[in-house]
Order: C-alpha cells, then sequence, then structure tokens
C-alpha cells in the first residue's frame, strides 16, 4: 500500500495510458471515457496522496463523461444522411409525362431519363403530354405523380 501511495498519479497515468490504447482497438468511445476518468485520478492524485480520493475523482469524472459526452459525440460519428437507395430515391424527383395519365388510366413519365408507368395522385382528371409532375410515392414499377404546374416542359430524348 505504501508503493501505490507513492507512486499514485504513476499508477493513474499508467492506467489512462492502457485505456486509451485498447480504445484503438474496440472504437466504442466507452474504454476512452474510463480513460479520461484515469486522467481526473491522475490530477486528484497529484493534489491529495490519498487512495480514495482519487479513486472517487476518477470513478465520478468517468460516470459523467459515459452519461454527458460520450452519447452526443456517438450521434454525431455515427450520424449521418439517409441513403436511399433503389426506386425509393425517385420520390420527390419531377418528370415529364410522355403518355397521357387520366384518371383510371395510367400513362408514361420519363423520370431521371427512365420510362415509368404512371398514375396520378391524388386520381386527377387528366395530365397531358409535356406537363411537369412530381413523384408522391413508389409501388412496384408504378410511380404515383401529381402535377407541379402548368409549364409545359421540352419532352427530353
Amino acid at each position: 500500500m505504501d508503493w501505490l501511495r507513492d507512486h499514485l498519479w504513476e499508477t493513474w497515468l499508467g492506467v489512462a495510458i492502457a485505456l486509451a490504447l485498447a480504445e484503438l482497438v474496440s472504437l466504442d468511445l466507452f474504454l476512452l471515457m474510463l480513460a479520461g476518468g484515469a486522467v481526473a485520478g491522475v490530477l486528484a492524485a497529484l493534489v491529495t496522496d490519498d487512495v480514495v480520493v482519487s479513486v472517487l475523482a476518477a470513478s465520478a469524472a468517468a460516470v459523467l463523461l459515459l452519461g454527458a459526452v460520450r452519447p452526443p459525440l456517438l450521434r454525431r460519428l455515427h450520424g449521418g444522411p439517409d441513403l436511399v437507395l433503389g426506386p425509393a430515391s425517385l420520390v420527390g424527383k419531377r418528370g415529364i409525362v410522355t403518355e397521357p395519365v387520366a384518371e383510371h388510366h395510367p400513362g408514361r413519365v420519363k423520370i431521371g431519363g427512365e420510362s415509368w408507368l404512371a398514375v396520378a395522385e391524388p386520381p386527377a382528371s387528366s395530365i397531358a403530354v409535356g406537363e411537369a409532375v412530381e413523384v408522391v410515392s413508389i409501388s412496384g414499377a408504378t410511380a404515383h405523380v401529381r402535377p407541379v404546374s402548368d409549364l409545359r416542359l421540352e419532352e427530353p430524348r
């Protein structure tokens, strides 16, 4: 116990370095927060020679880091834009009617250079050739579209 009291801050520093190196393997930020608590133990050991005080300081700092710092840091590191692939990525895109879309008769629209079977959403009386539409949803191989304006756009090639 005398050796520990004589080398308290060095012991805490060794624990902090070991935990930080172990964090390089796990990459979960859990061991890094514990290493931060060990650094608080180093600071407490430099101020006082009491083992209990340095253990309490290290524990309190580790719990504080785990509860207050780690969650927002994980959200920031792991959060990002949602990746939408396939036909679902067409929702919100604009297209041009190539075959008229009537209330009970599906037509065709060109969206992003591809021709899609289309139905009006909500059911419109008809959407004429050349009108601009916006994709509301995709159901199977059918695009549900709605007209976006009275402006006629040039039909894409």
